[in-house]
């Protein structure tokens, strides 16, 4: 189901243990290890945008692991989104 005014958010983006084969689109430089579908969806909430969160759900590559999703509407390329997430995560993390 493909959804052409949203864009799905998956914690493996943002993943530094990860490599780009395994599902991470983002520099090692602004990855965090692990990071937590609460992280991520705090991130997106703080840059303004709607997270509309699945708790439910596997990422195809590995769908016996329930890691969650994260939906949130399309403002621009997929890719700027996901620099920007991963650095609003980077301050979150720092909050911590």
């Amino acid at each position: 189901m493909r959804k052409r005014d949203k864009i799905i958010l998956w914690p493996v983006y943002f993943d530094s243990t990860k490599t780009r084969l395994e599902g991470r689109r983002v520099p090692k430089s602004l990855a965090t290890s692990t990071p937590k579908l609460k992280e991520i969806q705090r991130a997106v909430k703080q840059i303004g945008l709607q997270p509309e969160v699945v708790l439910d759900a596997g990422h195809p590559s590995v769908p016996w692991q329930k890691t969650g999703l994260i939906v949130v509407p399309k403002r621009g390329p997929k890719t700027q989104i996901l620099r920007t997430v991963a650095k609003e995560l980077l301050k979150v993390r720092e909050q911590r």
